[in-house]
């Protein structure tokens, strides 16, 4: 369960834990460099010293690293505090660097005896978890919008219930919305850890994300399907997974646009995340202008694809697209009447901004989103294949559809949702309803 190493090696998660939208963010491709450690790199030695010569620290699992002297060899045992269980015990030890194999949120336990002639041990250094007024290290892919307004509550949950001082690595772009809103979090980007060489300072480092090809749950203790895009992150940092929408600071510059108006998102990164029916958004479209709305589009791209296969943006939107702050983004929805769109970053950015979110997703289950009652999915039609383990989705793919690819039933799971359904489901808004 536990590996013992002689040097020290860098841990990487087993593949680029991706997310669900890029789309709505202004950031470079990913390059391989990125693709290989998505993360900051963690010190290469342990952090935290003992007056025994011991070094430890919980930076990616729990470290320990014995001095070498002569004559002397160790035993150490790992203990889960929690459940009582020795994950890892072993002697003999002379100059060696025992890891855990796992990376997410443990109450780890260390204890060390030095071997003596007489076939006896010595306690020699004993340690228990303790964030509280500690520098903890909560480290968030760059590229998505949605992931890090999904996670952020579970690393404001952690400070909290531990009354550590977090660090949140994040990006740049998203870092504005959060740091009035979370004043005793400290948010910075991944290039700040690197050159402050802030990862020296960290007791502990949790990295988020979904791992597809983590079979050992070394970095999340349960499947991220299995649980949720979200809730993913209460069970790596070790809280509880019941959700809350992430906290914003929008400055207040008042209403856009003086009349009723809903904000819509259409783009996605990948074809299966699209609301596929032909027709869909032109007859929606329609009958909100009936209603008296004004129908903004607020997708970073008006035009998004990839080969032979391109999404416009409807016909007949107000067009507001753009690489736009997402403060911007945040204003324009604080005010809408509602938001309509996909699983994406910006479903997840409405919810955050307090106004009713309809999302429309057949790739995903609605266990995988927040829960709002205005989910729509089309249950007749082959579904949620994104949080099917059996299938493994392939970011390389724009036309990904794992059960029916190159069928005249692929991409079924939106196509079939008609506009019709939607409209109904628009009707049951409050905001609708006190507006008739």
């Amino acid at each position: 369960m536990l590996d013992i190493l002689s040097r020290s090696v860098e841990a990487k998660p087993p593949s680029l834990p991706e997310g669900e939208d890029k789309s709505s963010l202004a950031s470079p491709p990913v390059t391989v460099s990125q693709v290989s450690s998505p993360y900051p790199p963690v010190t290469a030695v342990p952090t935290q010293t003992d007056a025994s010569g011991i070094l430890f620290d919980f930076n990616n699992g729990c470290r320990v690293k014995l001095p070498s002297r002569e004559g002397v060899t160790w035993r150490v045992r790992l203990r889960d505090l929690d459940t009582g269980n020795v994950l890892f015990e072993h002697g003999g030890l002379t100059d060696a660097f025992v890891t855990s194999s796992k990376r997410w949120f443990v109450r780890f336990g260390i204890e060390v005896w030095q071997d003596t002639q007489a076939s006896e041990t010595v306690p020699v250094f004993s340690h228990q978890y303790g964030a509280y007024a500690k520098d903890v290290l909560i480290q968030f892919p760059i590229g998505t919008l949605g992931d890090t307004l999904a996670w952020m509550p579970y690393a404001a949950r952690f400070a909290d219930e531990h009354g550590a001082r977090v660090t949140c690595a994040l990006s740049k772009l998203i870092r504005p919305l959060f740091e009035a809103a979370y004043p005793h979090i400290r948010f910075v980007t991944h290039e700040e850890v690197v050159e402050q060489k802030l990862a020296q300072t960290f007791y502990a480092t949790y990295s988020l994300g979904l791992f597809f090809e983590d079979a050992a749950c070394d970095w999340q203790p349960t499947d991220f399907r299995f649980v949720g895009l979200h809730k993913t992150a209460a069970y790596i940092l070790g809280v509880s997974p019941a959700e809350e929408p992430a906290k914003i600071s929008v400055p207040d510059e008042g209403r856009p646009i003086a009349e009723p108006y809903v904000c819509i998102a259409v783009q996605a990164s990948s074809q299966c995340k699209y609301w596929n029916n032909p027709t869909g958004w032109s007859e929606v479209i329609t009958w909100l202008k009936q209603q008296g709305y004004r129908v903004v589009c607020i997708d970073q791209k008006s035009v998004h694809g990839s080969g032979i296969v391109w999404n416009h943006i409807p016909h007949g939107v107000e067009d507001q697209t753009g690489d736009r702050p997402l403060i911007e983004r945040a204003r324009w929805l604080k005010h809408a009447a509602f938001f309509i769109g996909n699983s994406s970053g910006l479903a997840w950015l409405a919810w955050s901004a307090g106004i009713p979110a309809v999302m429309i997703s057949g790739f995903t289950h609605p266990t995988n989103e927040f829960a709002t009652p205005y989910r729509i999915i089309n249950w007749h039609t082959c579904n949620s294949c994104w949080n099917d383990p059996k299938e493994r989705f392939d970011h390389h793919d724009f036309l990904w559809c794992p059960r029916h690819a190159n069928t005249p039933r692929q991409f079924e799971c939106t196509r079939l949702i008609t506009a019709s359904q939607v409209i109904d489901k628009l009707k049951n808004i409050s905001f609708y309803n006190e507006k008739v």
